[in-house]
């Protein structure tokens, strides 16, 4: 191997266990925030409350627009993996009222 692929491959591992860790973060992150979500289930289910707030996914749904574009991240994308959040806690939110 050259010198340049020895450093591209030591480059791309170093990127790689970002990424792992990255992965991991996101994981343990999305398991806290679904615990929340479900007690949020529990607390409207036992107080008849609808198991979905347009008013608040939409004022979510602004804020992440704003935070992705802070981080440099595209916002269409920030939107479309909340809207995949927001559909299964509305999802889990169903069935803890049933």
């Amino acid at each position: 191997m050259t010198d340049a692929i020895s450093k591209a491959a030591e480059v791309l591992a170093d990127h790689r266990a970002s990424i792992d860790r990255l992965d991991a973060i996101l994981v343990y992150t999305l398991g806290e925030r679904f615990k929340h979500t479900q007690a949020v289930g529990k607390l409207k289910a036992t107080h008849d409350l609808p198991p979905s707030d347009p008013t608040r996914e939409a004022a979510q749904i602004a804020r992440l627009e704003d935070l992705a574009n802070r981080a440099d991240l595209d916002p269409e994308f920030a939107k479309k993996f909340l809207n995949f959040i927001i559909a299964e806690v509305i999802q889990h939110h169903k069935k803890a009222k049933e």
